[in-house]
């Protein structure tokens, strides 16, 4: 690996800092409090399959761009029509599950650590309301937050890494993207940024290809293994 100089950290928000089948888990059960725990995760299943599949259409330019608003509200539609809910007050309060997803346990002060030493942004497929939202509910410390709706499209496509070098202004290899998704880890590196690697317990783990620069347990770890590889300032 050549020696890892970096300017500003750009994180993956959805799955890497906070825990997004929690909150979506909290909002089918609010819908329908009958539900038992199986029932619950067949129906985050179809929550998640539908967000995977519609925002594929969209890379693939079989449908036209639309915000994950959109798509959360869909994929609740789906969700109230398993369970036989025809409330569209508890449709859209199901929706909106998606911008209060808990923080993992090192999230807040891992990011407190990282941003006294770097330029922080949030780069996130959510729309820029549900990141706002998200933000505030998991209290999640930005200098910048950027949404893929910036770009019209979802990440993996290039532009919407593209939108983390204009805001900063430096060369991509001097980002350093940090996602629990390889997929996504793999989309910045095409365009040129370096890649850190966090082990959540939801995510996309790396295959045997994969060569990130970094691999961490957790944000501490992440600090820890920056601070190594930089050294201290001052």
């Amino acid at each position: 690996m050549s020696e890892l100089e970096i300017d500003a950290v750009v994180f993956d928000v959805l799955g890497t800092l906070v825990d997004e089948p929690a909150g979506i888990r909290a909002g089918i059960r609010e819908l329908d409090p009958s539900l038992d725990d199986p029932r619950i995760e067949q129906l985050l299943s179809v929550w998640q399959r539908h967000i995977e599949r519609e925002q594929r259409r969209i890379l693939d330019g079989v449908r036209p761009y639309l915000t994950s608003d959109v798509l959360d509200r869909e994929a609740a539609q789906l969700v109230a029509d398993a369970v036989g809910v025809d409330d569209p007050t508890a449709v859209a309060a199901l929706a909106l599950s998606g911008r209060r997803l808990p923080p993992w346990p090192d999230t807040v002060a891992g990011l407190a650590r990282l941003a006294e030493r770097f330029p922080l942004i949030g780069l996130s497929n959510a729309s820029r309301t549900a990141l706002l939202g998200l933000n505030a509910h998991a209290g999640l410390r930005w200098h910048q937050a950027l949404s893929a709706e910036d770009a019209r499209t979802y990440k993996p496509d290039p532009a919407v890494y593209q939108l983390a070098v204009t805001v900063t202004g430096r060369p991509p290899e001097r980002l350093l993207m940090v996602a629990a998704h390889a997929w996504d880890l793999r989309g910045a590196q095409g365009l040129g940024l370096r890649s850190a690697y966090v082990s959540r317990p939801v995510g996309d783990p790396p295959t045997s290809s994969d060569r990130f620069d970094l691999h961490a347990d957790g944000l501490t770890d992440l600090a820890d293994q920056l601070d190594n590889a930089q050294g201290l300032s001052g």
